[in-house]
């Protein structure tokens, strides 16, 4: 991944933690990353945490944003999620995991919640 596409994707984050802590959610960690893979987001919001992948585009020219969360990368960020829970020693917490896209040109933010399961 080129600098450039870090940078974007650095702002998408910025962009979805503040829609985040807009909607009432707290932000416990940002980036968590393990050797299992990555969560850009985990947040807490009436007593359960949000696992949030983000995406971006510009336009939907190319397709939603949410289309790039394929089930290889669902598999990976619910791994992660585990290690997560590991790691807090508890496991016994509700928990979902959403999906935040953007739309740039449309100046569109989804927050798509529950957007796969364990």
């Amino acid at each position: 991944m080129s600098m450039y596409d870090k940078n974007k994707g650095f702002e998408y984050e910025k962009t979805a933690k503040k829609y985040l802590l807009n909607k009432g959610y707290e932000i416990i960690d940002e980036n968590f990353t393990c050797r299992f893979g990555e969560i850009d987001i985990i947040a807490s919001k009436d007593f359960r945490l949000h696992f949030i992948e983000v995406k971006g585009r510009k336009n939907t020219e190319h397709g939603y944003p949410r289309e790039a969360v394929t089930p290889a990368k669902q598999k990976r960020i619910i791994k992660a999620a585990k290690y997560y829970f590991m790691r807090m020693g508890s496991d016994d917490v509700l928990c979902q995991f959403d999906v935040i896209e953007i739309i740039v040109d449309n100046n569109e933010i989804n927050h798509i919640e529950n957007a796969f399961w364990n």
